[in-house]
């Protein structure tokens, strides 16, 4: 009796509570202006907000279809995520892609495809031959910019050891070089941002003194000069201030605790002459190979560029141009930027493939695509376009177990991925994660085989625009060498007399 007494208080208690709760809220929420909502239904009004919130949550997991989330659907992380883990990523029954959908890409089979034993592995690519340290990369795919700042140390670390693992280049993102990113003993990419993070001297421009500490690093194989990304054309990098911790602004050279906000673009440069003089003077202090990061939109820059290089000659090109597609991620960036500006890595990439062709310069420089290319499909389609490699991040993200929560500006990612929440990134381990990341890249080589195989070609980077068509509004699928009739030469990739296929014989006849 004495027990049922004590629970009957507790929840009379618990009653009084509740109703005082609600008489509180609804005297709040009467006697505020900010939210009409919230005034003119007291108590009630809050569920819009929760109900808002939850919604992301129950779209994706409960009422959207496999291939209708965006950026990623369904189908397309969960192809990620069974790779990454090395378990079965095959299908059954039928594909749940809509085939007749414009823009849909289709590889054009043979009857004959080529056979294991006259397949081999993809063929190296020399950067920078002219260089004092030129640097020759081997894999097709690799990790996109991602700054320590944006992401957390666990994850840098499992990407450094990833990248060892799978034999791919780590590019470091504006954030500058940290020891995290050294860790795993792989190939590094250098970016400089517009804000010169981790090579700047106090009033934010280059300094070659730290310039050269950096690539006096034997890790750090090249130096990309970021002008602008796919996500937000036109401006600068930014990390939240709450993001901005004690370690990272000394790696980045600005104060703690406030955010860090970069240039819409690079104040030294404002012109193709200054672009390419910048180009050389990096190169010229680190003998390495230098390119540069750009989101397309208007190309007839690259005619006016192309012709510079002409008049002061080829050895002043950049050494590789990285084209970020519109649809490219990051952590923050204005809406309207990300939605409405910058043309897709679709649209982006021939167009750039084939003017460096028309000026013959399509073999000096290095083609690098990026934006949303996280399946065998997508990088196919990439070497038929031109690219001589693909970079992704949101797809080495999903391998290490990104759930698309789409919180990577609140400091709140669930997955420790993108958060400095020490609690958070309790999850993320670095050695299990580097383990996905090899079986990822590995399954982005296999099934990128599989395609080219299928075409009749022995390895991915023998495909050509011959080899895919895109479906057209009328459903009807156009070769794309048809809607991009440049043709890529690409002579020092093709294999030997001796080491093709009858069907590539055949082909280039």
């Amino acid at each position: 009796m004495q027990g049922a007494a004590l629970f009957s208080a507790l929840f009379i208690l618990l009653i009084g509570i509740g109703v005082l709760l609600v008489i509180s809220l609804f005297i709040i929420d009467l006697s505020q202006t900010k939210d009409a909502i919230r005034h003119n239904f007291p108590v009630i009004g809050r569920f819009r907000t929760l109900f808002s919130r939850l919604g992301e949550f129950f779209r994706q997991y409960f009422f959207a279809m496999d291939r209708e989330e965006m950026p990623f659907n369904r189908a397309e992380r969960e192809w990620v995520y069974h790779s990454a883990a090395g378990v079965d990523n095959t299908i059954a029954f039928g594909s749940t892609k809509p085939l007749s959908a414009p823009g849909t890409v289709l590889f054009i089979n043979t009857p004959f495809p080529t056979l294991d034993e006259d397949a081999f592995h993809t063929p190296p690519i020399l950067i920078g031959p002219g260089c004092r340290e030129p640097y020759e990369a081997t894999s097709l795919i690799h990790i996109s910019g991602m700054s320590y700042g944006a992401i957390s140390i666990p994850a840098v670390r499992a990407l450094s050891r990833g990248a060892k693992l799978s034999g791919c280049w780590l590019n470091t993102g504006e954030g500058g070089l940290s020891p995290y990113h050294l860790e795993g003993g792989c190939d590094l990419v250098f970016q400089i941002g517009t804000a010169k993070y981790g090579v700047r001297n106090p009033d934010g421009s280059l300094s070659e003194e730290r310039l050269r500490e950096i690539a006096a690093v034997p890790q750090v194989k090249m130096f990309e000069i970021k002008l602008s990304q796919g996500a937000k054309p036109g401006k600068g990098g930014i990390l939240p201030g709450k993001k901005v911790t004690e370690e990272i602004a000394e790696i980045r050279g600005i104060p703690k605790g406030e955010d860090s906000i970069s240039p819409n673009r690079h104040p030294e440069i404002s012109n193709f002459s200054e672009l390419l003089s910048f180009i050389n003077r990096i190169r010229d202090i680190t003998g390495k190979p230098v390119g540069f990061k750009i989101a397309v939109g208007a190309h007839g820059w690259l005619e006016e560029m192309c012709d510079m290089i002409h008049q002061c000659g080829t050895a002043c090109a950049p050494d590789f141009i990285t084209i970020d597609g519109g649809d490219g991620g990051t952590g923050a960036a204005p809406m309207p930027l990300m939605d409405s500006v910058g043309l897709p890595i679709k649209a982006a990439l021939p167009k750039v493939v084939d003017i460096l062709q028309k000026h013959g310069l399509r073999n000096r420089i290095k083609v690098i695509a990026s934006g949303k290319l996280i399946n065998p499909s997508e990088t196919a389609w990439a070497f038929c376009a031109g690219a001589d490699f693909v970079t992704s991040a949101r797809g080495f993200m999903l391998a290490m177990g990104c759930i698309q929560a789409l919180k990577c500006n609140k400091n709140t990612c669930p997955t420790g991925i993108t958060t400095h929440n020490k609690r958070l990134q309790q999850g993320l381990n670095p050695l299990e994660k580097a383990e996905r990341i090899k079986n990822f890249v590995h399954k982005i080589h296999y099934g990128s085989g599989l395609i080219a195989h299928a075409c009749g070609v022995p390895h991915p980077r023998a495909l050509r625009r011959s080899h895919c068509q895109i479906v057209q509004a009328n459903t009807q699928p156009v070769p794309l060498d048809e809607l991009y009739p440049y043709q890529e030469t690409l002579a020092d990739y093709r294999p030997s007399a001796s080491q093709k296929t009858p069907q590539e014989t055949e082909m280039d006849l």
